[in-house]
């Protein structure tokens, strides 16, 4: 859409600097197609374009989830709302296996990348933080590819650096404060999809600081897939069952806020790292490793959302439809959902 967009429709960048747009935008942290709308704003309006196609790619998508968020904590505990997210749920991670299976072909590149996508999902089951899984797969390809050229892997140790300052401001409950300091850590290093953010939620507010239940975190990825806009949109509907417009506020301005500056810093590197090798490198072995996390963590999720015969049905059905159609995403969500109020109101499954 947005190629269609500025590209052959208004004629702002040829299609060679939107690829390599694109590149620079896979190789820093935070939501990709956030950040390709900032770069496209950036090139056609210098710095007010990209606060301000940033700002308008971001707020509509906020609002549509804050709306939810709202109904959510309402009503969401009600058998109705119960019902709809019974249904939800299934397909929401059927499109994650899905999104994982897709990117598994471009991100496994051979041996290497393999073994690092593997030891990745392996170290997120036994605890390992994601951050520092990341870093080191990142590392290693680097390392491995290009050990003959002196210097070339001095890029890593900066980032752990910066984020063991933020890890160690994380405290055991949850005030604005701390809320934003969790999703500006997440916005400010989180590499490859957004379904990684998933893992880093788990880690931060279900596991650390238990401020979140698993369920309640997959209500919320759900929220993000049905809603339009990027999936980081999630941080607005956590934000709000934490500590309602305030926390809303707060965690969607913490996860998207690095992407400005770090947009505003590398649009005008795009055309000197293209086709670095030590960038590929970087690239591939960050991507690899946020293969394993989204493969630990769909697995991890999938116990809470296939929980009988219903509900693995629904997971086969959507299955079925990703794999043999077109069908946007929010049509199955909104399928899944339907069967869920049918089985409430049939009394199936756990309403019976």
């Amino acid at each position: 859409m947005m190629h269609d967009e500025v590209v052959t429709r208004r004629g702002w960048l040829d299609d060679q600097r939107f690829l390599d747009l694109i590149g620079i935008t896979n190789l820093i942290p935070g939501p990709n197609s956030t950040e390709m709308a900032m770069h496209v704003g950036q090139e056609r309006a210098g710095w007010r374009g990209l606060v301000t196609a940033g700002a308008s790619f971001i707020v509509p998508a906020a609002l549509i989830v804050l709306a939810f968020a709202w109904a959510y904590v309402e009503y969401g505990g009600t058998p109705s709302g119960e019902a709809i997210l019974y249904g939800i749920k299934p397909v929401v991670v059927m499109i994650v296996a899905q999104a994982l299976l897709k990117l598994g072909r471009s991100a496994v590149k051979g041996w290497l990348t393999g073994i690092v996508a593997v030891t990745a999902g392996v170290a997120y089951w036994v605890g390992v933080s994601e951050l520092a899984i990341l870093a080191v797969g990142g590392a290693l390809v680097l390392t491995v590819r290009s050990f003959r050229r002196p210097g070339a892997a001095m890029v890593i140790p900066v980032g752990l650096g910066s984020w063991s300052v933020l890890q160690a401001s994380i405290a055991e409950q949850v005030s604005l404060g701390r809320l934003f300091v969790v999703f500006l850590k997440a916005g400010a290093f989180l590499y490859g999809s957004g379904y990684v953010l998933l893992a880093f939620l788990q880690n931060d507010l279900v596991s650390r600081l238990q401020v979140l239940t698993e369920q309640q975190l997959l209500d919320a990825i759900a929220i993000g897939q049905f809603t339009p806009g990027p999936v980081f949109t999630t941080a607005t509907f956590i934000g709000y069952v934490l500590a309602g417009v305030p926390g809303a506020v707060v965690a969607t301005i913490g996860i998207f806020v690095p992407a400005f500056f770090l947009v505003g810093a590398v649009t005008p590197l795009a055309r000197r790292i293209r086709d670095r090798a030590w960038t590929a490198a970087l690239l591939d072995g960050v991507n690899a490793s946020a293969l394993g996390l989204m493969g630990g963590v769909t697995l991890q999720l999938s116990g809470d959302a296939l929980v009988d015969p219903i509900t693995f049905g629904i997971g086969a059905g959507a299955a079925l439809l990703i794999w043999r159609t077109r069908l946007n995403s929010a049509w199955l969500v909104l399928g899944g959902g339907a069967v869920g109020v049918a089985a409430g109101l049939l009394a199936l499954g756990p309403f019976g």
